[in-house]
């Protein structure tokens, strides 16, 4: 099955709180928008997010054949999130590590994923199971996208990710400092709520490619509270902007060319 995948991102943080989930949606979005196909895997076992932050939060999951047939964002948006499987969002996950790791090998190996582009893979903060788990079964994933903010705090323990991502031989594709600034809309002072260039200097220190620093924005808010996301909803909004031009380089990363898909 993941032969049929040519590429897979994974998007990692050691800290909760930093947008990460808000990060994989836009980052998968952005990508169907390039006319490429891409599935979007949602393993917070504990904490899905992806359904809500796509208003998907209402559909649930059907088989087809012998496979898990993944709900459809758009027509070249695939998405599979734990959340699809729960009565309401209010049920609670209380599994070990061993239960966790064989919904994720499903999600994985029994999801009828198709031709894929791009795989992006929304990973739990920390450097536990979950984790572990998926970079295992994709084998030869293309690396990971590491999201942090600006204050030392966030920054300590997303180090600890990027430690893990070295120590299991994953490529580290980037780092994208969330939470950055933010500009008040009435008089346009820019006040940095979190302090700044945390992430990017993090970026030098372990020597691995600066994406971009985004901008905290209430639109962002207003887009992930209704499942619009702003990359596809308001791309002139600063915030959008920035996000594009953070993603741009994981396209020439990759060499789209060499591994592309043939079958649409």
């Amino acid at each position: 099955m993941m032969e049929n995948i040519a590429h897979k991102f994974l998007v990692l943080s050691g800290k909760g709180g930093v947008g990460k989930s808000t990060i994989a949606v836009n980052l998968a979005v952005w990508l169907s928008m390039q006319g490429k196909i891409v599935g979007l895997l949602d393993i917070d076992i504990h904490g899905p997010s992806i359904p809500k932050l796509l208003n998907l939060d209402d559909k649930s999951i059907e088989a087809e054949g012998d496979k898990i047939k993944p709900i459809l964002y758009n027509n070249t948006l695939k998405v599979m999130s734990i959340g699809f499987l729960l009565p309401d969002e209010s049920n609670a996950v209380i599994w070990r590590g061993p239960m966790k790791h064989n919904v994720i090998k499903q999600f994985v190996t029994d999801v009828s994923w198709g031709n894929l582009d791009y795989l992006v893979v929304d990973c739990p903060p920390g450097t536990g199971d979950e984790p572990l788990s998926i970079v295992q079964l994709l084998g030869n994933a293309d690396g990971a996208v590491i999201v942090t903010t600006p204050q030392q705090l966030s920054v300590i323990d997303v180090k600890k990710c990027i430690t893990f991502c070295k120590q299991l031989n994953l490529p580290i594709l980037g780092v994208i400092e969330n939470m950055s600034g933010f500009v008040c809309p009435h008089c346009n002072k820019r006040t940095d709520i979190f302090k700044s260039s945390g992430g990017e200097q993090m970026a030098k220190e372990f020597n691995v490619p600066f994406l971009g620093s985004i901008p905290i924005d209430v639109n962002m808010v207003s887009a992930c509270d209704t499942g619009k996301p702003l990359i596809q909803f308001n791309s002139q909004n600063p915030v959008s902007q920035a996000l594009s031009f953070a993603f741009e380089p994981l396209l020439q990363t990759c060499k789209y060319s060499d591994k592309e898909v043939k079958q649409k």
